[in-house]
């Protein structure tokens, strides 16, 4: 029998191995996004993850490098802003780039999604390479990504597209990848693009409803697909506004893996845009589903 679970402020009760099922079923069919955050290297030991696993991980990172006072410290966007302003933007960038350029070990979560069928848009909104690297190491598949930018960075552009081998690519050629990593807060690498800061994501917000953040490629490949939301927490309203925007006009049905108590921001949030919460630990989660794509 399978367990069941209560959905965000809702009476109905869901029946995790139905959710479970229906998940492969829609992976198989290539018709999910797979949308991971930095939770899924909380799968790793603490002594064997040598990057941040959270956001308050990394601001710590950051204030160690650079103290930022005291009514802000726990903020990372705005510690983020004090280091640029404070210290320049290069600054901050090599910080970043120091704490992300490193080895680190693949999840469970990464390798399986990088096992997947060819899904044809994958979410990963965290600083580090990992999925990239796994990706790279697929030679029969096409593939590369598109990250986000700063406007610090940037001559206007809100993204750039990366060809696996870390060289510049064009829009034209994402059409034709057969998986697209869209990485909408950047990426230590191939050229340690950041979108983390105060001033960064007022630009970015101030545009991202009417869409003109997300690349056309990413607009066409969420179309009719649903969102399965992995290592991901949404309580805070970035984490939410990002989600969401990354996800509209997509599928009127997502799934994300959360174990444990809810806050009344993430429930209102899953209730809001139909997203089946799956009460379960990461790692068994992601077995379970692997399990039943094999069935």
């Amino acid at each position: 029998m399978s367990e069941t679970l209560t959905a965000p402020l809702a009476d109905a009760p869901i029946d995790t191995g139905a959710a479970i099922a229906e998940i492969a079923s829609a992976l198989k069919a290539r018709t999910v996004v797979p949308y991971l955050g930095p939770g899924a290297f909380a799968l790793l030991p603490e002594d064997a993850c040598p990057i941040p696993r959270t956001s308050a991980e990394l601001v710590q990172g950051l204030n160690a490098k650079v103290a930022a006072p005291g009514r802000i410290r726990s903020s990372l966007t705005a510690v983020a802003q004090f280091i640029e302003t404070r210290r320049h933007r290069k600054t901050l960038e090599t910080i970043l780039t120091g704490i992300f350029r490193t080895d680190v070990p693949a999840t469970p979560v990464h390798r399986w999604i990088a096992s997947l069928p060819a899904p044809p848009l994958v979410v990963d909104v965290w600083y580090d390479d990992v999925l990239a690297k796994l990706l790279a190491a697929d030679e029969g598949r096409t593939w590369g990504q598109i990250q986000g930018l700063s406007h610090p960075q940037s001559t206007g552009e809100w993204v750039r597209y990366y060809a696996p081998d870390g060289s510049a690519a064009t829009a034209e050629a994402a059409e034709g990848w057969q998986t697209v990593l869209y990485k909408p807060s950047g990426s230590v690498s191939p050229a340690g693009n950041y979108l983390i800061s105060d001033s960064d994501f007022v630009e970015v917000l101030t545009e991202i409803d009417i869409q003109s953040p997300i690349p056309p490629t990413v607009i066409d490949r969420r179309a009719g697909r649903s969102f399965l939301y992995l290592g991901c927490r949404f309580d805070a309203e970035i984490q939410r506004t990002f989600a969401r925007q990354i996800a509209k006009r997509s599928a009127d049905r997502h799934w994300a893996v959360i174990p444990g108590e809810l806050t009344k921001n993430e429930a209102r949030f899953l209730e809001l845009h139909n997203i089946t919460r799956i009460d379960l630990p990461l790692d068994e989660a992601i077995a379970r589903i692997d399990a039943a794509m094999g069935a």
